[in-house]
């Protein structure tokens, strides 16, 4: 794992917990985060929402405060070639001193610890519900306004993103299987990179502002807590500055399922649901009650464009996935379902939207 520099104050334990097996090393870590807890008192469930980390609840048997509960992320395996992670606990920390983010109680040598939102993630329904998106729009909005400070350069991630991932796509794939299927499906890492050339070439003249940027706001990462009315963000292993309507776009690229299984893109937000949705965005985002329209209408057809950099960099990161995760996950499959999403929408957005 590479090395995480902590920010004074910050605690780190210095244990690693086995991916597979984690219970034992998450007792010796609340033995150091909850040294008030019997250790042999602590209930734990496992949250199945991520696909590459581990995620673990602890409470204390009868302890009915949700309060209490601590988060214990397990990073997975090779995960840190793909995520900065001293970046994520910045921006972590930032969001928390804001209200946006969940607080970290401690560090561990492969993942982290942090706070408990009650609430339940998204459905493929609820992101439709009149009492929800506008919350999420809103939580949006109040993210993007968000600044790192002068340290941190503002440049779209974007493209660095997607050549990083490029960077770690194999030549050839290891397993043999992989590889006939990799060249059935994309011909070759050459025939990749020169079509993240022609995207690139399309869009790196964006008028997308530059914003703080979630980046992976799909429907697991957005808690709604029901009795609050209230929504929170999870996840911020992606966060960076980048284009506006990228977030935005990732966003709705999420509406069309959960699963491999699910994934249908006729729910792809309509252009009326979209318009309906930016405009709650933009009002909280220049705090204004009357949106102009042509500023809307602006970042609809940004958003519109930005779809295809949102397909092509989860294809490309699910290839690198397919590669290295141990997973019982088919990141083929997803690569394919991303990959070809982009091929057969890029020619009449651009088209369109240019």
């Amino acid at each position: 794992m590479s090395s995480i520099c902590l920010p004074a104050g910050d605690l780190f334990v210095p244990i690693k917990i086995e991916e597979n097996d984690p219970y034992d090393g998450i007792k010796k870590l609340m033995q150091v985060l909850r040294p008030n807890w019997d250790t042999d008192n602590i209930k734990f469930k496992l949250f199945t929402d991520g696909i590459t980390n581990k995620l673990v609840g602890c409470q204390l048997i009868n302890e009915p405060n949700t309060k209490n509960i601590v988060l214990v992320r397990i990073y997975g395996n090779k995960t840190d070639l793909l995520i900065d992670r001293n970046a994520e606990l910045r921006n972590i920390k930032t969001l928390n001193k804001l209200g946006l983010a969940p607080k970290v109680y401690g560090i561990f040598e492969n993942g982290l610890a942090y706070q408990y939102y009650p609430g339940v993630t998204l459905t493929v329904d609820s992101v439709l519900n009149d009492k929800i998106w506008p919350l999420v729009a809103q939580n949006m909005a109040k993210m993007h306004k968000v600044k790192l400070g002068k340290d941190v350069k503002e440049e779209p991630m974007v493209w660095d993103k997607i050549e990083q991932f490029l960077c770690l796509l194999p030549e050839p794939f290891t397993d043999v299987k992989k590889r006939t299927r990799f060249i059935d499906s994309f011909g070759s890492v050459t025939r990749l990179r020169i079509e993240f050339e022609r995207l690139k070439s399309h869009l790196i003249n964006t008028e997308s502002p530059l914003v703080f940027a979630h980046n992976d706001l799909l429907l697991g990462n957005v808690i709604y807590n029901q009795v609050e009315e209230t929504i929170a963000f999870i996840d911020y292993e992606y966060a960076s500055y980048n284009y506006q309507g990228f977030d935005i776009a990732n966003h709705f690229n999420e509406f069309v399922g959960l699963t491999i299984e699910d994934i249908d893109y006729k729910r792809y937000p309509s252009e009326e649901f979209q318009k309906k949705w930016l405009n709650v965005y933009v009002s909280e985002y220049l705090q204004t009650n009357s949106p102009p329209a042509d500023y809307v209408n602006k970042i609809y057809r940004e958003v519109q464009q930005l779809s295809l950099a949102s397909h092509f960099m989860w294809g490309i990161w699910s290839l690198v996935q397919f590669e290295l995760s141990d997973i019982d996950f088919d990141f083929g499959r997803y690569a394919e379902i991303r990959l070809n999403r982009y091929y057969e929408t890029k020619e009449n957005i651009f088209k369109e939207f240019s």
